[in-house]
């Protein structure tokens, strides 16, 4: 990832710029995944469109626009557009701002008449969302309101019903509430963002009345920058957790030279208070499930040392993985991901020192590691990054933490068993596999875009499209959930296959006239690899579709930088390779017409 586009960032580069920006990212070697988004403006949107452009590319997702004319995101959104509608956009962003409310209370309206205004205005853009969601069933982005730029009322403008300041809330408001019962539709929060920022900044009029600018040229780039963290977010490419130092970035001092009782943490003076304050903030992301290590130059036991001073907000059981010793940061870094089975870029490397941040990051390309600066700027620094940006939340995500917990015991339990069979037998594993169920649209949607590893075809799915393929009735769906001693693992894999005949798909063989189930789609997640559920999930599969009297599996892999541990797949599990092409992609079948012997040995399966 570009050091130009980590926070904090110099807006005023990026602007000027941008091409050089955008042809240093795409010399990257880099699998981008292609998205279309339309920009429906309030206002002037170019240069929001270029800068979000570079944010994406910097972020793994090669973004292709269609921009609204000047100020036509209403007539875009409510009435038929060709080019929009050929477009078939993967998301849509609706930039507005405060400068598109035509009408505020009057001094003198009364309570019903500012009533009926703030409702006349709401049911704008709830017709703009419906009409969207009904054309397109993609996600929307909308930007809140930004405070106002005066307030004829002072303090009084806050609670007063006539006040901007009161209608401005009460509107975005309604915005929450809609937001918060509808998955697809999420918040662009402009209004914290202005306040980040400085609003008198932010809301220059100059750069509106010159250029039909909202938001002033300067601020674009922050704008851009939380409009990407929410693209991102959507399509799987989030963060999944910290790899954090020790000294000087946990806590004040080295503890080595200066002993337990002498690093500085705690309320006895400012500087403890402040990391304090950031152990504080570290901690609370394990309620997303982020997941939280150590990558420390230090002898193991001063490390858990530090963690059990009585002012420590963390201790050793917050941690997944520790490594304090005296290797390089980057080779921990790795053993790290590797434990995990996660790859090293999903990890946010938190270190004071810049050489050890330029080392990991050198020998570990797409690893992200913020200039954090001084202690009092840590948690902005991080925080502004947005590599958590959260557009969901799933039960699985609130339970990652103690899943890596128990997938960690079940390493450690397997090294006292000779043979592997055992082992997976006295891990008592129980799967649910079913069709798709309405309970976990959300976490199956964000699982096609998260998976990188064992995902066979890289097809990335919203979850309208999740919804949408599940009620018809010519796909076959399956999630997978496997439970084991340990504790419940959630949902860990997904296959969306389309029945149809042989010759109404664009194969690269021909396989006659034959019924068959195309698999879209089969992922796993890496932490119950080995485990049998691939052939669990393959018994399922192929039992659901020999009921159907489909005579066969046809399956595909499309190489990436990620998936080379799935190359074999298809063959492991009996599928035979019926073509390959000069970049690796493959199409494998299986025959369902013979008798099929179940390959999960070690899984019950309630179906």
């Amino acid at each position: 990832m570009l050091k130009e586009l980590q926070y904090p960032f110099d807006a005023n580069y990026i602007i000027s710029k941008k091409k050089k920006i955008k042809r240093e990212l795409l010399q990257k070697e880099e699998n981008y995944t292609e998205k279309k988004i339309a920009i429906l403006g309030g206002y002037t949107t170019s240069n929001i469109k270029l800068t979000l452009e570079l944010f994406l590319l910097d972020k793994g997702i090669k973004p292709s626009f269609y921009e609204s004319e000047y100020n036509q995101y209403y007539q875009d959104a409510l009435f038929p557009n060709e080019e929009l509608e050929t477009f078939k956009p993967d998301i849509i962003y609706v930039c507005t701002s405060n400068r598109n409310i035509m009408y505020y209370p009057d001094i003198n309206s009364t309570k019903e008449e500012v009533q009926e205004l703030l409702q006349r205005e709401y049911e704008k853009y709830l017709s703009i969302w419906e009409s969207l969601e009904e054309k397109y069933n993609c996600p929307i982005i909308q930007n809140n309101f930004e405070m106002p730029y005066y307030r004829l009322l002072g303090n009084r403008d806050s609670y007063d019903i006539h006040g901007r300041t009161n209608y401005l809330t009460r509107l975005n408001m309604l915005f929450y509430e809609y937001a918060y019962e509808h998955e697809n539709l999420h918040i662009c929060d402009i209004n914290y963002i202005s306040a980040d920022y400085g609003l008198k900044e932010w809301s220059d009029p100059f750069y509106y009345h010159m250029y039909k600018y909202a938001v002033s040229v300067p601020a674009i780039p922050y704008l851009s920058h939380n409009v990407a963290n929410i693209i991102k977010s959507i399509f799987g490419k989030n963060k999944k957790g910290f790899v954090l130092d020790l000294d000087n970035t946990l806590w004040g001092g080295v503890i080595g030279d200066d002993g337990v009782d002498n690093i500085v943490i705690g309320p006895e003076e400012s500087e403890g208070q402040v990391y304090s304050e950031f152990q504080q903030y570290i901690k609370s992301h394990k309620q997303l499930g982020i997941i939280l290590n150590i990558d420390s130059k230090n002898d193991y036991d001063n490390a858990i040392a530090g963690l059990k001073h009585p002012d420590s907000e963390l201790v050793l059981d917050d941690f997944i993985s520790v490594k304090a010793n005296w290797d390089p940061k980057d080779k921990n870094f790795i053993d790290i991901a590797n434990e995990l089975n996660l790859l090293p870029e999903s990890l946010v490397f938190i270190d004071d020192n810049p050489a050890e941040r330029h080392i990991v990051t050198e020998q570990l390309p797409g690893v992200c590691a913020p200039e954090i600066g001084e202690v009092q700027n840590y948690i902005c620094n991080i925080d502004r990054n947005g590599y958590f940006e959260t557009t969901s939340i799933s039960k699985d995500d609130v339970k990652r933490n103690d899943m890596y917990k128990k997938n960690a015991e079940r390493i450690k339990m397997k090294s006292s068993f000779a043979d592997y069979g055992e082992y997976l037998r006295s891990l008592d594993m129980n799967a649910v596999i079913k069709p798709f169920e309405n309970i976990y649209m959300a976490r199956i949607a964000q699982l096609s875009n998260k998976s990188n590893q064992f995902n066979l075809t890289t097809r990335r799915y919203t979850q309208s499209e999740i919804e949408a393929i599940s009620e018809d009735n010519n796909y076959i769906t399956l999630y997978g959930k496997l439970e084991d001693k340990f504790g419940d693992n959630g949902v860990v894999s997904v296959i969306i296959g389309h029945n149809c005949n042989a010759s109404e798909v664009n194969l690269d063989k021909d396989l006659g006239e034959c019924k068959i189930c195309d698999i879209d789609l089969w992922i796993m997640s890496c932490r119950v690899l080995k485990r049998d559920m691939e052939y669990a999930m393959m018994d399922t599969l192929v039992h659901r579709e020999q009921e159907k009297k489909v005579d066969k599996l046809v399956g595909h892999y499309y190489p990436t930088a990620k998936n080379n541990m799935v190359k074999d797949f298809f063959k492991q599990i009996g599928f035979n390779k019926v073509a390959e092409d000069d970049r690796g992609n493959s199409l494998w079948e299986y025959n369902l017409t013979t008798t099929y012997t179940n390959q999960n040995r070690y899984i019950i399966v309630e179906e």
